[in-house]
């Protein structure tokens, strides 16, 4: 079996860290990102390398557009390409109208939407190389929460939609060179990166399953995306929130 190169951003905790370490084995070269927490990311890195993988790490603003580019090259100049791409980055901001502003909501877009389109920019080029190019983008539920009493996020949502959009036009866009782009959004998920609050309540309470997600299960949905057994799937949106929209 070929080696083959991941990406996978915001990895030095939750769905990120889950996914590096069940994707990790000898034959997949791992290029793991974090914003700045750089202790987490390397904990991830050596429970991936005592797996077999290669790993290569890597912290950056995604806000800003050359951390997306240093990524994609960091891929190249260590392992020679580049075959997948999980954009996991990201965050929910726990503000209203009134406490929010414009800086709040460009920020969220910056970071949620923007930085996805510049990884894919600078990593298309390798990704048609790959033959079998892969292409993850990780929404989220808060996209779909304006009814039924379920807390809804206005300063972030928005760029959590706008992803679940992007990855159909990039789907359209790049099918032509073999490369597949879907969306994982997951539900509430319990997690370090969730608020431990009654909106998480009040959300649990309307999940027909009953309990919150794990990182693992959310895991589970990217690694078959990027897998070659996801061979005829483009341009589509994964819910992966125990039946809280359906």
């Amino acid at each position: 079996m070929a080696k083959r190169t991941v990406v996978v951003t915001g990895s030095s905790s939750g769905i990120g860290a889950s996914l590096a370490k069940m994707i990790a084995e000898p034959n997949t070269q791992l290029v793991l990102h974090a914003r700045g927490n750089a202790d987490g990311l390397e904990k991830i890195a050596d429970a991936c390398r005592q797996k077999g993988s290669s790993v290569a790490t890597i912290l950056g603003d995604l806000a800003n557009e050359k951390a997306a580019i240093d990524i994609v090259d960091k891929a190249v100049d260590e392992f020679g390409g580049l075959d997948a791409v999980v954009a996991n980055a990201g965050f929910p901001l726990f503000k209203n109208l009134d406490e929010g502003t414009i800086g709040d909501l460009e920020h969220a877009f910056r970071v949620n939407l923007f930085s996805l389109y510049s990884l894919v920019k600078a990593g298309r080029p390798h990704l048609a190389r790959s033959g079998a190019g892969r292409i993850v983008a990780v929404g989220s539920f808060t996209a779909h929460a304006f009814y039924n009493g379920i807390p809804h996020y206005p300063m972030s949502a928005p760029s959590k939609g706008a992803v679940e959009v992007a990855i159909k036009a990039i789907a359209a866009d790049l099918a032509g060179q073999n490369i597949l782009a879907n969306c994982v959004a997951p539900g509430e998920i319990n997690s370090n990166a969730t608020e431990v609050s009654d909106r998480r309540k009040i959300v649990q309470a309307r999940i027909p399953l009953g309990r919150l997600g794990t990182a693992e299960e959310v895991a589970h949905a990217i690694e078959f995306l990027i897998s070659p057994r996801c061979s005829y799937i483009t341009g589509q949106v994964l819910h992966v929130n125990g039946g809280l929209f359906m």
